[in-house]
């Protein structure tokens, strides 16, 4: 693998972690298929999802009537080793409500295996480690 094509897959998986942050705040449950496989496994201290499907139900049953999120990814890690990677990134989320400040705030651990699908990089497993919360 070139140098390049090695970049190129780097920042292809990170930005799955700021595509994943965008949808979650917008309430878009349905676009996860473009950043899980179908197939895909994440562990949470909430759920065990298996398949896009639950992944999709579960985020949607988990929305709050009035209150938004900001998910924030750092410290985000890539090792790519041909057509699969593993990537891991720290995540803050602020919960708040229109023109009020944060109500409450998390920061968790995520942990994610990676691999090249005809669509591109996609999450196939995952697991989100709680680290911290705050707030009501």
């Amino acid at each position: 693998m070139s140098e390049i094509t090695e970049i190129a897959d780097r920042l292809d998986i990170a930005e799955l972690f700021a595509r994943l942050a965008r949808l979650l705040d917008e309430g878009r449950p349905e676009d996860v298929h473009t950043i899980y496989a179908e197939d895909v496994v994440v562990r949470s201290p909430r759920a065990e999802l298996r398949g896009v499907d639950a992944v999709i139900a579960f985020l949607r049953r988990s929305r709050v009537a009035g209150e938004h999120t900001q998910h924030v990814h750092g410290d985000v890690l890539v090792d790519v080793v041909g057509d699969r990677a593993q990537a891991s990134a720290n995540q803050v989320v602020h919960y708040y409500r229109t023109g009020k400040p944060p109500h409450r705030r998390s920061g968790l651990r995520m942990a994610y295996a990676a691999t090249r699908t005809p669509a591109g990089w996609r999450f196939h497993e995952g697991q989100l480690t709680l680290a911290w919360t705050e707030g009501d």
